[in-house]
C-alpha cells in the first residue's frame, strides 16, 4: 500500500471515528500533496510525499518555537498535536549513532574535502534523519 493510500484510509477512519483534530491535520496534508501534484503536474511517489510531510513537520516545529516565545500555550498544544499526527507518516528515524556512522562512511567513501562533496547523504538519509543535525555532523567530521 502506498503512503498516499494509507493517508486516504486514515482520513476515512478519522471521519468515521469523528476525530476532528486528526481529520483536519490529515486534510491539510492531503491538500499539500495535491497542491504539489498540481503545481508540478506529476503524481507524487512515496519519497516525494515523505518530503512534503517533512516540510510540514519543520513548519510545525518553527511554529511551536515561535508560539512558545510569545506565550501562546493554546497554539503550542495544537501544533504539537499536528506534529504528532504528521510524524506518524515519516519512516522510522535513525539513531544518532547510525547517522554518525553514515556520515563517517560517506566521508571515507568520497574523500570529501568540503560540505559540497557530501551530497550523497541527502538521498540516503532524507526522511530518516533531521538534515540539520546531519549537516552539523558533516561539518564536525570535515573539520577534523
Amino acid at each position: 500500500m502506498s503512503l498516499k493510500d494509507q493517508i486516504n484510509d486514515d482520513m476515512k477512519t478519522a471521519m468515521r471515528a469523528r476525530e476532528t483534530e486528526r481529520l483536519g491535520t490529515i486534510r491539510l496534508l492531503l491538500a499539500a500533496i495535491k497542491q504539489r501534484e498540481v503545481d508540478d503536474r506529476i503524481t507524487l511517489d512515496d519519497a516525494a510525499i515523505t518530503a512534503v510531510v517533512d516540510k510540514m513537520i519543520k513548519q510545525r516545529k518553527d511554529s511551536i518555537s515561535q508560539f512558545q516565545a510569545a506565550g501562546r500555550d493554546d497554539l503550542v498544544e495544537k501544533e504539537q498535536a499536528e506534529l504528532t499526527i504528521l510524524s506518524g507518516y515519516m519512516p522510522e528515524q535513525l539513531s544518532a549513532d547510525a547517522i554518525a556512522a553514515e556520515v563517517q562512511a560517506a566521508v571515507a567513501a568520497t574523500g570529501a574535502a568540503g560540505p559540497q562533496d557530501m551530497g550523497v547523504l541527502k538521498p540516503k538519509l532524507a526522511g530518516k534523519a533531521d538534515m540539520t543535525a546531519v549537516s552539523a555532523l558533516v561539518k564536525a567530521a570535515l573539520s577534523k
